[in-house]
């Protein structure tokens, strides 16, 4: 059985939760998806809201992955316990509120897992290391495919992720920067992978911002607070095709939408 994944990157403000409400559903009928991740760690803007997480379900999500705003809008957090599929980050050091790994039903019976986990390259140091956290919840997995979302700066980690977990999980993509990359692959082992899936939301900025609230801030100006950027949206995620009989992956392609075209 061939089983379709899609991995969406991250969703940025009103802009980005307006455009996948807009075009999710509709990209997973035309390319026959079956189970579908989205990393929300942005829908606030920085962080993520109760209502935001129930917005991106209602789109067509089946698991929503975080990462390192996880905590910029607290009011997340009774939710992250009560809802089994929202994830954040599972190498937290701190008792923190909710789960990083879920094992959740697919088509024909399937158990899918999902791993979030973050990286330490440039963020913050007082995460446990991703990769032996990565094997000690694979290590228990009952699950019959697994995916992992890798929420990382350093395009080094990201990659090195993806060569350590390769034949042990059938698709690893990174999140965080909003640039898509180009590397869209599978590696020697069978596993799919891409170093960054991109974002959701504002089309023309940085990262989703406004240029010039970006611009001050390397220019040295006094720090604000973000705004999403106006006018045309995106959607980038990446499309695995995953061999359940194998557990390999057998396909992966990029999936952008442009209101640019």
């Amino acid at each position: 059985m061939i089983i379709n994944i899609l991995a969406v990157g991250d969703v940025v403000a009103d802009a980005g939760l307006d455009f996948l409400t807009g075009h999710l559903r509709a990209l997973k009928k035309l390319k026959d998806v079956h189970f579908t991740v989205v990393n929300g760690e942005n829908a606030s803007g920085v962080g993520i809201l109760p209502r935001q997480a129930e917005d991106i379900f209602a789109a067509g999500a089946d698991v929503i992955t975080l990462g390192n705003h996880t905590w910029n809008r607290i009011q997340i957090a009774p939710y992250l316990d009560e809802c089994p599929y929202i994830l954040r980050p599972a190498n937290y050091t701190s008792r923190v509120p909710g789960k990083g790994w879920g094992v959740y039903d697919g088509p024909r019976g399937m158990r899918i897992g999902v791993l979030n986990l973050i990286g330490r390259c440039e963020m913050d140091p007082n995460f446990d290391n991703p990769f032996t956290v990565a094997d000690g919840i694979l290590a228990g997995s009952d699950a019959d495919i697994v995916l992992v979302d890798f929420h990382a700066e350093a395009t080094s980690e990201k990659g090195a992720m993806g060569y350590y977990l390769d034949g042990r999980v059938q698709a690893v993509w990174g999140t965080h920067t909003h640039v898509p990359t180009a590397d869209v692959q599978i590696l020697p082992k069978g596993t799919g992978f891409v170093t960054d899936l991109g974002m959701t939301g504002p089309a023309q900025g940085v990262l989703g911002i406004p240029p010039q609230q970006s611009i001050n801030r390397f220019l040295g100006g006094l720090p604000a607070r973000y705004d999403a950027a106006k006018g045309p949206r995106k959607l980038e995620s990446v499309l695995f095709s995953i061999d359940t009989a194998a557990k390999k992956c057998v396909a992966a392609e990029r999936l952008d939408i442009n209101e640019n075209g």
